[in-house]
């Protein structure tokens, strides 16, 4: 299985997503490929916010290697899932789509259409993000989702 957890930057909420996911794959054992990109190019080569790589540190998470990537029309054909993090991220990356079968690769990563808050501007954020990325991964790996 290859997923890839999409944002705005690519440096807050994804590579959480990202680093989670594989987590959680590897005590598993699934040999999933797992990465992240986002939607914008402003972080493009940068490591992950510092409040992104301690809340991942705090949780037995280290993410502080990834670098920021921008989501690319070749990503369909490299990843089985797509998981945008909230309703503009998902409209960004149906744009980029060529297909249905394009299309049918991207969801929500939330459960009920619901978003993953951008914690960008708030600090307070950075841990009720993980926990909600966390769920989902786990529903993820169980084949819930």
């Amino acid at each position: 299985m290859k997923i890839l957890m999409v944002c705005l930057g690519n440096i807050c909420r994804s590579p959480l997503a990202e680093g989670i996911l594989r987590h959680l794959a590897v005590q598993q054992g699934l040999n999933w490929e797992v990465d992240s990109a986002g939607t914008g190019n402003w972080h493009v080569g940068d490591p992950p916010d510092r409040r992104s790589v301690t809340v991942a540190r705090r949780n037995g998470i280290d993410i502080s290697g990834l670098r920021g990537r921008q989501f690319e029309t070749a990503d369909f054909d490299r990843f089985d899932r797509i998981f945008a993090m909230d309703g503009n991220n998902y409209r960004d990356i149906i744009l980029k789509a060529r297909t249905d079968a394009d299309k049918a690769k991207v969801q929500l990563l939330l459960d009920d259409q619901q978003p993953v808050p951008d914690p960008w501007f708030d600090d307070a954020l950075f841990s009720p993000v993980y926990t909600m990325i966390y769920d989902a991964c786990e529903k993820i790996v169980a084949g819930k989702k």
